[in-house]
Parts: C-alpha cells; sequence; structure tokens
C-alpha cells in the first residue's frame, strides 16, 4: 500500500496536473523539442538552447530522466561520451509538442492581427 500512496502523492489522479507536473520547467518542452531529433550530446543541446547556463541544462535534464521522458548513456570511452534521447514515454510526448507548435503559430498570428487592427 505504501508504494500507491507514493505514486499518488508524485503523480496524483489527474492526467492534466501529472502531465502539467512532468513538464514545469522552463525548458523542458524545448528539451524534448530537440531530442526528438534524436540522440543528442550535452554540449551540442545546450547550443541550442537560448541562454540557457550549463547547470540549468543539467538540472532540467535530471527532472526529465527521473520522470521517465529522457534517457541518459554513457559511453565508456576516452573523453567519456554522454547522449541524451527520449524514451519511449518521452516519444510519445512528441504529438503534444507538434500540437503545441500548430496552437502556438495561430495564437501568434490572431494576436499579431490584434495588435495591427
Amino acid at each position: 500500500m505504501a508504494k500507491q500512496s507514493t505514486l499518488e502523492e508524485r503523480f496524483g489522479l489527474c492526467p492534466y496536473a501529472t502531465a502539467q507536473s512532468l513538464i514545469s520547467g522552463k525548458w523542458a518542452v524545448l528539451i524534448l523539442l530537440y531530442l526528438g531529433e534524436g540522440p543528442i550530446r550535452f554540449n551540442e543541446l545546450l547550443r541550442k538552447m537560448p541562454k540557457m547556463t550549463h547547470a540549468t541544462l543539467a538540472v532540467q535534464l535530471r527532472t526529465l530522466e527521473e520522470n521517465g521522458l529522457v534517457r541518459r548513456v554513457q559511453y565508456e570511452s576516452i573523453p567519456p561520451r554522454v547522449e541524451y534521447s527520449l524514451t519511449e514515454m518521452g516519444e510519445k510526448f512528441r504529438p503534444v509538442i507538434s500540437a503545441m507548435e500548430t496552437w502556438g503559430k495561430e495564437y501568434i498570428a490572431q494576436m499579431r492581427g490584434e495588435a495591427e487592427a
């Protein structure tokens, strides 16, 4: 019974609140978007992110990994190499990101239209 209550505390029972909590980081959606393009190394991802510090990206990736959306693979090579990619559950989030893009474009167009009127 303790395991069930822990799950409920962490994720709750509401699917909307659960989804929101999983992607609540300021950069989470953008990170998931870039990882959807395929495995990427930390510094490559950092270069793609606007005005993000190394520490912030590390925290966001760690959180997404803990939430089961991102996979971290460390290769035992010299120098060490680490790649990040989406997990199966992270891949299932890609249509949501696509829908957000469509909605965001429509919203921007509407707001521009209203501002010009």
